[in-house]
């Protein structure tokens, strides 16, 4: 049983070599025939002798190697012993004997006894192999009986002959059937480890492709042979751009190029900040660092030298770390904010009660001073608390979904009436039908604060300001809101969405932090970029903060700067 379970095996096999062996099989099979038909045909009409007999035998032959051929070809049989194996193993052994039998000439047909032999051996059990070797082995034994028997002459070599042909053909079989069943050990291995190489190859696949840092496989050539999305979205590419593609086609990814050339030349790995350069955008900073798949100097390593590239966002690093350094400050500040609204309100009351009585218009003028800036300190605790409330909101916040189009109008519509003389500007609503996952009080606090941010820094003329929605051919949803102010200081865009930080003395620097956790806690990113539009002045630059969204259902996000808060 385990025999035949293992033989089995063999068919099982993802490559099934066995089948292969199965077609040549019956392929010999039939080259045999035709060969053993001609022999019959060109001896006759040499010896100008007839035997139908032969040529019938011959010819029966060659159409069952042909039918089985035809009809068998797709898998061989069961390997264990049963009737499976008349069509081929019987009828060879038949038809060898036959032909041995009937024939009257000098010829010897048993050398064709090696035909069924191996092909019991390679394809069936060790039981089939050793009982067809049995039986071919009786055969010449009972040959060597009858032709003792018409002749007169000792036949004692005929007999050893036969005996030695037989015991050859029982070691040949057993090595053919120990080699068969080991190349069924290596097969069975070489499936499981391929299965294993595929689980682990997609395993990476996925994991590389959800990292957030760029990955980057790059060939001598330049040739980028794979790149995440993460990596693309550096590079300034469709995550959908089909692979391969020339890293030296874009003159801003040069600095790449020379980092690749430098691990290639030096065969040792290289760290690097670089700064991408697109016309008419800000410039990229990356962290960049690479490996060698293999070396000239490693004898190992006989494949293609690849180099694969790491690319971290110079912007997000800095960015985290810098919210890691004012986490202790953004709790104590919320934890001084809210100790700080109690003697605020007292100052705030006592100030007031202290005006009723002052007739001085100098000593009004101080009162008026006081009440000023204690509504600014009581406006920034409002705002430091405010994010902790608004955390709070996000975590217990049931998903939802909203019509963008609508809801931008909406939002627009409700912010221009607030100051129809400056508050004007175009809005281009080209997302039609179109849901993103969002809410829609969040989408109005972080639409109103782009509003209010860019209102702040924008020309007198009527396209200063421009809101976008707008589908990439991506499949992109995105919400933008640009303005034609002037450049930021880089020394400012790098810290824009960090809390605490404004280039205005008046403010709390807590706008587009807000921004930013509702974005992301929506699945949603947030980001700036210096872009160029067209107005009615011509190609005018402007600063542009992009939302896109993601109609999936929003990630889980780790506990950020004031998730920790109790109020």
């Amino acid at each position: 049983m385990k025999e035949a379970l293992l033989a089995d095996a063999r068919l099982n096999t993802a490559d099934a070599p066995f089948v292969r062996l199965w077609r040549g099989f019956l392929t010999g099979r039939v080259m045999i025939a035709v060969a053993l038909l001609v022999l019959q045909i060109l001896g006759q009409w040499f010896n100008q002798v007839s035997d139908p007999v032969l040529m019938t035998v011959c010819g029966a032959y060659l159409c069952a190697a042909v039918l089985l051929r035809i009809l068998g070809r797709h898998a061989p049989p069961a390997a264990g012993t049963g009737v499976q194996w008349l069509p081929s193993i019987g009828v060879d052994i038949a038809v060898v004997s036959a032909l041995q039998l009937l024939h009257t000439g000098a010829m010897n047909f048993t050398p064709l006894f090696g035909l069924p032999i191996l092909m019991a051996a390679v394809l069936g059990t060790l039981t089939l192999a050793l009982g067809t070797t049995a039986a071919v082995t009786l055969l010449l034994l009972l040959w060597a009986w009858w032709s003792s028997t018409q002749s007169l002459s000792d036949d004692t070599q005929r007999y050893l002959q036969s005996a030695l042909t037989g015991t050859g053909y029982f070691v040949v079989t057993y090595l053919v059937h120990q080699l068969a069943t080991r190349l069924v050990g290596e097969q069975e291995v070489a499936q499981r480890n391929r299965m294993a190489a595929q689980v682990q190859t997609q395993v990476s696949a996925l994991v590389i492709e959800h990292l957030s840092d760029g990955v980057l496989v790059v060939d001598e050539s330049d040739v980028v042979r794979m790149a995440n999305p993460a990596a693309q979205g550096l590079l300034g590419e469709s995550q959908h751009t089909q692979l391969p593609f020339s890293l030296g086609r874009c003159e801003g990814w040069q600095p790449l190029v020379d980092l690749a050339h430098r691990t290639f030349d030096q065969e040792a790995p290289q760290t690097a900040d670089v700064a991408l350069l697109h016309p008419g955008e800000s410039p990229t900073g990356l962290h960049a660092r690479t490996w060698m798949t293999s070396t000239h100097a490693d004898p190992q390593s006989r494949g293609e030298r690849l180099c694969v590239m790491f690319l971290h966002d110079l912007r997000e690093l800095e960015a985290r770390l810098r919210t890691e350094k004012l986490a202790a400050m953004g709790r104590m500040s919320a934890a001084v904010a809210h100790e700080i609204r109690n003697p605020l309100a007292a100052i705030v009351q006592a100030n007031a009660l202290l005006e009723e009585d002052l007739q001085d218009p100098g000593q009004k003028r101080l009162a008026q001073m006081v009440q000023q800036n204690a509504d600014r300190l009581a406006r920034i605790a409002e705002e430091v608390l405010d994010i902790a409330r608004v955390q709070h909101q996000i975590s217990h916040a049931p998903a939802s979904t909203l019509a963008l189009d609508a809801s931008v109008a909406q939002v627009w519509s409700d912010w221009c009436a607030q100051d129809p003389a400056k508050r004007q500007g175009q809005i281009l609503l080209n997302a039609p039908m179109l849901h993103v996952e969002f809410d829609t009080e969040h989408l109005r606090r972080v639409l109103v604060n782009l509003l209010d941010n860019a209102l702040r820094y924008m020309g007198p003329h009527e396209d200063s300001l421009q809101v976008q929605t707008r589908t990439s051919v991506t499949g992109q949803i995105t919400l933008q809101v640009w303005s034609d102010g002037a450049p930021m200081d880089k020394s400012v865009e790098r810290h824009l969405f960090e809390p605490f930080f404004s280039s205005e003395s008046r403010s709390s620097g807590l706008g587009l932090y807000i921004c930013r956790e509702l974005c992301q806690r929506h699945g949603a990113s947030i980001s700036y970029q210096r872009t160029h539009r067209t107005t009615a002045r011509g190609n005018t630059g402007g600063n542009a903060f992009t939302v896109a969204f993601r109609r999936t259902t929003r990630p889980q996000e780790a506990a950020t700067l004031f998730d920790s808060i109790v109020i």
